[in-house]
C-alpha cells in the first residue's frame, strides 16, 4: 500500500510558485484549498493544477498538470504568500472538467448563506449576485456554457452537494417547485423550522439524512423538528443515502406520495 501523504496541501504547492516564474494555483488544486466541493475530493490527490499567462511556457513538472489561462490581478488572491485564483475563477475554470451537476453544487456552496437559529450564521464565499456579473464578463472561455447553465441552476441555501443533487432530480422530474432556505414558522414564541427543501404551495419538504444525524443530540434535535413540522401542517420527505443510490425513479416517487398526500396531481392526471 503506498504511503498515505499528510503534507498540507499549500505547502506541496508553494514550491512551485516560489521559482521565480509566473505560476498560480489553479483549477481542481484552487478548488480543493478553498474547500470546494469535487466528487473525487481526496487529500491526497497526487497531481497540481498550475497555470500561466498565454506566451509562457506551460508548467512541466512531474506531478504537475499545467495551464495556459489568461488572468489578470483580480483573478488571482494570495493565501499565506502562495498565489491561487480567486473562488470565482476557479468556479470558471472547474466548468471545463466538471460535471453540469457537480458545478452547481460547487456554485451552491460558494453562494451559500443563511441565519439559524441553533448554528452561527452561514455568509457566502461569493454573492450570488457578484458570481453572475463575473462570469457574464468572459467570453470564449472553455466550459463558459456550462458555468452560465450552472448559474440558473445554483440557489442560496444549499449545505451540501447530496441536497444540490436531490433539488435537480426533482426539478427534472417536473414536480412543483422545491426551494432550499425556506422558513416554516410557528406560533409566537415558537422557533422556525428550516428543512433542506420545502414546496410551500403543498407544504412538503424534505431533509438529507447525512452522517452527522447519526449522533444522539442531532437525532434528539431531529425528533423535535419533526413534530414542529407535523403539527404546522407539514409532511416531510426523509432521504437517506441509501435512497440515492437506488435511484432517480425510487427518489421522485417518495415526493410524489407525500405531494398527493397534500393534494397534488399530475398534470396528466388533470388532463383527462
Amino acid at each position: 500500500m503506498p504511503q498515505r501523504n499528510h503534507q498540507p496541501l499549500l505547502e506541496r504547492v508553494r514550491p512551485y510558485t516560489s521559482l521565480g516564474v509566473e505560476n498560480c494555483v489553479s483549477h481542481v488544486t484552487a478548488a480543493q484549498i478553498h474547500g470546494m466541493p469535487l466528487p473525487w475530493f481526496d487529500e491526497d490527490i497526487r497531481i497540481l493544477h498550475l497555470s500561466r499567462t498565454p506566451g509562457s511556457a506551460q508548467p512541466r513538472r512531474r506531478g504537475v498538470a499545467g495551464h495556459c489561462i489568461n488572468l489578470t490581478s483580480t483573478d488571482i488572491l494570495r493565501i499565506q504568500g502562495v498565489p491561487v485564483t480567486t473562488p470565482a475563477r476557479t468556479f470558471l475554470d472547474l466548468a471545463s472538467v466538471l460535471s453540469l451537476d457537480d458545478l452547481v453544487a460547487v456554485a451552491d456552496y460558494l453562494i451559500c448563506e443563511h441565519d439559524r437559529h441553533f448554528e452561527p450564521p452561514k455568509r457566502a464565499i461569493i454573492h450570488e449576485e457578484q458570481l453572475r456579473a463575473y462570469i457574464a464578463g468572459f467570453h470564449h472561455v472553455p466550459g463558459l456554457a456550462k458555468a452560465k447553465k450552472a448559474l440558473d441552476l445554483m440557489r442560496v441555501g444549499v449545505d451540501s452537494p447530496p441536497e444540490t443533487r436531490l433539488r435537480l432530480i426533482l426539478q427534472r422530474a417536473g414536480l412543483p417547485e422545491f426551494v432550499p432556505n425556506c422558513k416554516i414558522s410557528g406560533g409566537p414564541g415558537e422557533f422556525d423550522v428550516g428543512p433542506d427543501l420545502a414546496c410551500k404551495e403543498y407544504k412538503v419538504c424534505s431533509e438529507y439524512e447525512g452522517e452527522i444525524h447519526q449522533n444522539t443530540e442531532k437525532q434528539l434535535h431531529d425528533r423535535t423538528r419533526d413534530e414542529r413540522t407535523r403539527t404546522r401542517g407539514w409532511v416531510r420527505v426523509k432521504v437517506y443515502h441509501a435512497d440515492m443510490k437506488r435511484g432517480h425513479t425510487h427518489i421522485v416517487a417518495m415526493f410524489e406520495t407525500a405531494l398527493r398526500q397534500q393534494g397534488w396531481r399530475p398534470k396528466q392526471e388533470l388532463d383527462n
